[in-house]
């Protein structure tokens, strides 16, 4: 089959022919449709994640038609539309047992601790726990964005952040996961402040039903975000999301909440310890809550609002490359990377095929 692959962290990358995978015998494969090309993907890639061994095929969000399941697959057949998350629970520890299947304490990642759906196939981990049966009328490359960001953040707005009608949310990184958090929380009826330093970034967030934005590049210390945070919201925001996974986006992030509130944080936080204003979390007895993925079996609820067209993740699908891209949409994630026209905004999907 065909896959994206690299030998060393930050060296070249390159769509080569690697060995087709089979199915042991409590997986799936899946022929992959579509793929989604998400920043923890440049991550894995640059060697930032511990998981990943070499050599390596990324991508963690999928959607394409299952071609093969194991002997004790029960639930699923060949020729299913299907989707997954990006963390594929074991489905038998304490975690499971709790419907905690996204914290998973024996937990694998396509694209992180196995190959993943840059191919033309990809393996899901114990299918009957973790494969999704997706509606019919739902787009390939729509479907490839749920599994990690569009996932992340319904559950980050709607479980972690709890986010509830007429309640100001702040969101900071309007990224994929930031795009679609911003969606999210408007669709539940809450007043959406989102912060970014791409003027592209923040006018889709607008378009999206974002009530305000700021330009966070006129003042990037997050003491001066969160002021103006608070004079837009009136006091603070109830929720706060950081989507990018900074230091300076955490910090703005908690300093921006109003006394009471809560910050979930979303993003990936590398390059070591991140200091947080824990003075502040004290003094305004704050939550702060972290949001990993979304297990399958809240997958109907979302899929349910996604068909009744309040929610519109095909909103958020920024540019459609073939699988031979995959390698330059990486690179261009790179600060000194190259400039191939790919969106600022929205979801970068590689089509591989319209099974």
């Amino acid at each position: 089959m065909r896959a994206v692959w690299y030998d060393t962290f930050g060296g070249p990358v390159s769509v080569r022919e690697v060995p087709s995978p089979r199915p042991a015998p409590h997986e799936a494969v899946v022929e992959v449709a579509a793929t989604g090309v998400c920043r923890s993907d440049w991550h894995a890639w640059q060697g930032h994640d511990p998981d990943v061994s070499l050599p390596h095929v990324g991508g963690h969000e999928f959607a394409g038609v299952v071609a093969e399941v194991g002997a004790e697959v029960r639930g699923f057949r060949p020729g299913q539309r299907v989707t997954a998350p990006f963390v594929h629970a074991c489905g038998r520890c304490a975690q499971c047992a709790r419907g905690d299947h996204q914290i998973c304490a024996r937990q694998t990642q396509p694209g992180f601790t196995r190959w993943g759906s840059f191919a033309e196939y990809v393996v899901v981990d114990h299918a009957d726990v973790n494969l999704v049966l997706l509606p019919d009328a739902l787009e390939f490359t729509t479907a490839a964005g749920l599994g990690c960001r569009f996932g992340t953040a319904y559950r980050a707005v709607l479980r972690q952040g709890r986010v509830g009608a007429g309640d100001w949310v702040a969101v900071h990184g309007c990224g994929g996961a930031g795009l679609s958090a911003v969606e999210v929380a408007v669709a539940a009826g809450a007043r959406v402040v989102a912060v970014d330093v791409s003027a592209a970034a923040l006018d889709l967030a607008r378009a999206l039903g974002a009530a305000e934005v700021v330009d966070a590049s006129i003042d990037p210390e997050p003491a001066a975000v969160a002021s103006v945070v608070h004079d837009l919201t009136d006091g603070g925001a109830r929720v706060s999301l950081d989507c990018l996974g900074s230091p300076a986006t955490c910090a703005a992030s908690v300093l921006g909440l109003a006394r009471g509130g809560r910050h979930v944080q979303v993003g990936l936080l590398h390059g070591g310890a991140t200091p947080v204003p824990m003075d502040r979390v004290v003094a305004y007895e704050l939550d702060v809550v972290g949001s990993h993925g979304l297990p399958a079996h809240e997958y109907p609820a979302m899929l349910g609002l996604v068909t009744a067209g309040r929610l519109r993740p095909d909103r958020l699908v920024g540019k459609l490359i073939d699988l031979a891209d995959v390698p330059n949409a990486l690179a261009a994630m790179s600060p000194n990377g190259p400039r191939l026209g790919l969106p600022g905004a929205g979801m970068t999907v590689a089509v591989l095929s319209q099974v």
